[in-house]
């Protein structure tokens, strides 16, 4: 398995009963809760846990696009690409994922990833998702045009990485004369895709095709979806004609380690639950706009991960559920193996820091998940591979 540290980045300093006077973190959380001294700060502390994440052995380190929130201060991650990227030696940066059905201008990113490509010499993932709900609204973006735009704007990225320029580009929401991409990506023909998802039908139909092959990871769903979801992606490659290899499946969630697991849960609970049920707090509504996905889709969505979310989840809950994995390291290692044997990923994005998880707990999280569990669990997912090639 490979192991990318995924980072949230959320305003933690916010008063802790905002939600006594607002519905969200989301899109109407009034922005005087920001303090661009605190602001400022969290961002220098949030990088340099990233890069110690390098440092401590990772694979790689993964930031992501959300707009108008408390839950995650990136709503241009590029930015924080490209802070990284001189900083990061050995590690992958992976951008999981720009919203691309928001964006007017599709090349914008397909520039910017080709530049974040060289500069980390082709260390780099390309993260391509519809975006949640909110993001619509922060944009004043159709959702019912969230699939064709989600299509059309991969499209002319995937070509403006691959095909010579200049060449024209004429669709129904994206047209340009000229497109010719400079500087062109490091690696050929393109940086690898992976599709974070929630589970759409659409999403999983999409992402397995053999004309793409994309890494799918699954975010933020109780274990039995997670199940469920992986094992549809590897279903949807069999009806394609091909068998799904571990590399081609992820899971993104939460994880604490700390030296038992009385001490983990300890340490972790009140963090935890503040990210499910405060950072992460909107309505239905917000996050499920009309257009944005299909009545089955919807429905999937409902009742795997939104059902869950109807009442307080306390960190037993979570860990029950499989939504946060919590423990001492024999404990995680159990899990991953029982998790991994049993549906068959090879990326685990653990998100490290969650919630109001302070620094100091932070990185003992970082050092003691990078010391003790994936030394153990490294080998999972790539015997097979490896036994081919010898």
């Amino acid at each position: 398995m490979k192991f990318y540290f995924f980072h949230l980045m959320p305003y933690q300093d916010i008063d802790p009963d905002f939600l006594e006077h607002n519905k969200s973190s989301w899109i109407n959380l009034p922005n005087t809760y920001y303090d661009p001294k605190k602001g400022a700060k969290l961002y220098h502390r949030y990088l340099d846990e990233l890069e110690l994440a390098d440092t401590l052995g990772f694979d790689g380190v993964c930031v992501n696009e959300h707009h108008q929130t408390a839950y995650g201060m990136m709503p241009s991650p590029n930015v924080l690409a490209g802070a990284l990227s001189r900083r990061l030696k050995k590690a992958t940066i992976g951008v999981i994922g720009r919203a691309l059905p928001i964006v007017d201008n599709p090349l914008v990113i397909a520039e910017e990833f080709a530049m974040i490509d060289n500069l980390m010499e082709g260390r780099f993932i390309a993260g391509f998702v519809r975006g949640i709900g909110c993001e619509y609204h922060a944009s004043m973006t159709n959702p019912g045009f969230s699939h064709e735009r989600f299509r059309e704007a991969h499209d002319l990225i995937v070509r403006a990485w691959a095909e010579p320029g200049p060449f024209e580009f004429y669709g129904k929401h994206y047209h340009f004369q000229y497109v010719n991409l400079w500087p062109r990506p490091y690696q050929s023909p393109r940086p690898p895709i992976w599709i974070p998802s929630q589970g759409s039908t659409e999403t999983v139909e999409f992402a397995a095709h053999p004309d793409r092959k994309y890494t799918y990871i699954i975010t933020f769903s109780p274990v039995a979806s997670v199940r469920k979801n992986l094992l549809a992606y590897r279903d949807q490659c069999e009806e394609y004609g091909y068998e799904c290899p571990p590399e081609q499946l992820g899971w993104a969630m939460p994880a604490y380690v700390a030296e038992t697991d009385e001490i983990a849960r300890k340490e972790a609970a009140i963090h935890i639950e503040s990210l499910f049920n405060k950072f992460i707090m909107s309505p239905a509504q917000y996050k499920l706009p009309p257009g944005y996905s299909s009545l089955g889709s919807y429905k999937a969505v409902m009742e795997g991960k939104y059902k869950v979310r109807e009442n307080y989840l306390t960190c037993d809950a979570l860990i029950e559920n499989g939504m946060f994995l919590c423990g001492s390291p024999d404990s995680v290692v159990s899990k991953l193996q029982e998790y991994q044997e049993e549906m068959g990923f090879g990326n685990i994005a653990p998100m490290l820091q969650f919630g109001t998880l302070p620094a100091e707990l932070t990185e003992k999280n970082l050092r003691m998940f990078a010391e003790e569990v994936i030394p153990k669990v490294k080998h999972l997912g790539v015997l097979k591979e490896t036994v081919a090639a010898e």
